[in-house]
């Protein structure tokens, strides 16, 4: 395979950050870190992909260099002039296709042209060659509603291209797709780039897909949480298109699941220290049907207790936003481990897997007061309230001191859906209102029993 252009190194900044910084303020009003010390640069002629788990503030760092979002330190220069907004130059393609559904393909695509002030005979002409060059030809009058999920995304790309930036930032752009269309139009993007048909200096990746990344980009930038950092560079060096089988390509795939796995990446272990000190760890959105069809495949022949992490998703049928996040669960739990890119059962984790379904609940429910500081919380709150119950609404008051309150809700969720699965706790959703399970039992409302 050959190597990447070794000129890109050397080409001219497109995008640079320097030190940048993003806080935003708990319920206590007190000062926390999204993102911190962020040093990235993005050259002519360069791909750049960005991955990280929840927390990482990916999404956060994409908006302060579209402009969207003001850093709250350091400093964000774009074509060697601070930016100080929205820029000329700059264009954005989001995951949730953000069309105007009230407007057709052509005049949607014409927007980001009217707010430049381009006349409406210029603003039909160029997109209309937009419109053809993303593959929507004769779809000009159709509206959102009458495309599928693909071709609405493809206006969302033509929307973008149409103004001809100089950098183009892609947040998760085609992770709301299937599977084959996804790879259809990253195909089709990465045409456009090879070809210069889209006139596009610079592309930054948001993704959670780390084939994708490889597959895409020249280089790979690792994001650790709690705060967000730069914490892991990978180059790549294969010309494209890419052979997703050759062995050079799996084998830097297998590096980076290595990198979004290890402790840096996956976020600080829950300390054998006081569980109440410790519930602001974001729990990983993970579905416990999914932990266990995980550990089960991970028992079962061929892997018999470990497994290659991209392996393993291919042969699950998960995609890494599953995968990971599940993966990460199970070593919290300490039912397997995860180190160089593959995951390995643990001795309690064989044990779990040869127990019966009441026994499950059980050994899920020890490990997750013994594992999950916010479990233990939950259930210590309970067992001293004179009632046995505590209100939903108090926990998400004590996680606002360390989360915003949208990631708060999302962690409590978890919490509650494991607590209910591990028999710790019970939750009564009508009310709103964790019970201990003794206390829901006897006095159920409304059929909402745990």
């Amino acid at each position: 395979m050959a190597m990447q252009d070794p000129t890109i190194a050397t080409a001219a900044p497109v995008i640079e950050l320097r030190h940048v910084g993003k806080v935003f303020r708990t319920a206590d009003h007190t000062d926390r870190a999204v993102l911190e010390g962020v040093d990235l640069t993005l050259r002519e002629g360069e791909i750049v992909a960005m991955l990280g788990k929840s927390g990482s503030g990916k999404s956060t760092l994409l908006r302060i260099m579209a402009g969207l979002v003001a850093a709250d330190r350091g400093e964000v220069r774009f074509r060697g002039q601070q930016l100080t907004g929205a820029a000329q130059g700059i264009a954005m393609v989001f995951q949730s296709f953000a069309l105007f559904p009230w407007l057709s393909v052509q005049q949607n695509v014409e927007l980001g042209l009217e707010a430049q002030g381009v006349g409406k005979s210029e603003r039909a002409r160029r997109a209309e060659a937009a419109i053809d060059m993303i593959g929507l030809s004769g779809f000009n009058s159709a509206l959102p509603r009458e495309l599928s999920g693909g071709m609405r995304q493809r206006v969302g790309i033509a929307r973008a291209l149409v103004t001809e930036p100089d950098l183009l930032l892609m947040d998760e752009a085609f992770s709301a797709l299937d599977v084959l269309t996804g790879e259809t139009l990253r195909d089709e993007m990465l045409e456009l780039w090879e070809t210069g048909r889209a006139n596009i200096r610079s592309i930054l990746i948001v993704s959670h897909n780390i084939e994708e990344a490889v597959m895409m980009a020249d280089r790979i930038v690792i994001l650790s949480s709690d705060p967000g950092r730069v914490r892991a560079e990978v180059r790549v060096p294969f010309a494209r298109p890419r052979n997703r089988d050759d062995v050079q390509v799996r084998a830097l795939i297998d590096e980076v699941y290595a990198l979004m796995t290890s402790p840096a990446a996956m976020g600080p272990r829950v300390p054998a220290m006081a569980a109440a000190e410790q519930i602001g760890y974001r729990l990983p959105d993970a579905d416990i049907s999914q932990m266990e069809a995980i550990l089960d495949l991970l028992l079962e022949a061929p892997f018999e207790g470990r497994a290659d992490l991209p392996h393993l998703a291919g042969e699950a049928g998960l995609t890494d936003d599953e995968l990971l996040p599940a993966c990460e669960a199970l070593q919290l739990l300490q039912l397997a481990t995860l180190e160089g890119g593959d995951i390995t059962a643990t001795a309690l984790g064989r044990t779990y897997y040869a127990a019966e379904a009441g026994e499950r609940k059980a050994l899920f429910g020890k490990q997750l007061l013994d594992r999950v500081a916010l479990a233990a919380h939950i259930h210590r709150e309970l067992a001293a309230s004179e009632d046995g119950e505590v209100g939903e609404e108090q926990i998400l008051r004590e996680l606002e001191a360390f989360l915003k309150p949208d990631e708060a809700e999302r962690v409590l969720t978890v919490a509650i859906a494991w607590g209910r699965y591990g028999e710790v706790y019970a939750y009564q959703y009508n009310r709103g209102m964790l019970t201990l399970p003794e206390a829901d039992s006897e006095t159920p409302r409304d059929g909402q029993d745990g």
